[in-house]
């Protein structure tokens, strides 16, 4: 388990796509992909954290107009695609939004992820990610990519930080659906 001291000094999550995000399958038609299915808990655990001042960048080893839909549907404005080498981009998204390493999470799924989870304060697996990938997470969450996993992460840091409210009551809810809109 995470000590709550770490989850509480979390300003910045960076999440991998592939596999976290989604489920990893790639869908392709003659005109390249085709299709992703991203779960709609993992949204709104991307707009709360957001909307209580806890900043969420994408980054991805692959690019496409789906991702670049889903990013602007969240209202995500740090983001780095089709970037396999992920820790000098780990660097330059924390410069980006003035936070420091400690402050920092990343959740990803691969090998490809795990030079970001060297760089980064807090690293989550999902709970499908190979052993080898595993092993070299702070923690590994017990859903799986595409399935709720990012939510399961961004509970646990709202929750360390006071913030149940924010998805366990109708009021602290509604209160933040409110921010959402406007």
């Amino acid at each position: 388990m995470i000590s709550n001291e770490k989850l509480q000094k979390i300003k910045f999550v960076i999440t991998d796509v592939d596999g976290v995000l989604t489920d990893g399958l790639l869908h392709y038609n003659e005109h390249g992909e085709a299709l992703k299915s991203f779960h709609v808990r993992d949204g709104l655990g991307i707009r709360m954290l957001m909307e209580h001042g806890i900043q969420v960048a994408v980054l991805s080893g692959r690019d496409s107009a789906i991702l670049r839909k889903r990013i602007a549907d969240l209202g995500i404005k740090h983001f780095f695609l089709g970037k396999l080498e992920k820790e000098s981009a780990c660097f330059d998204l924390m410069r980006q939004v003035d936070v420091t390493p400690e402050q920092t999470a990343y959740i990803g799924d691969d090998s490809v992820d795990l030079p970001a989870f060297a760089v980064c304060g807090l690293s989550f697996a999902v709970g499908d990610a190979p052993s080898y990938v595993q092993d070299c997470a702070d923690y590994v969450l017990e859903r799986q990519g595409g399935k709720g996993a990012f939510r399961e992460m961004s509970d646990m840091i709202l929750t360390a930080q006071g913030k149940t409210d924010v998805y366990a009551t109708a009021q602290g809810f509604l209160k933040t659906v409110e921010n959402m809109s406007q």
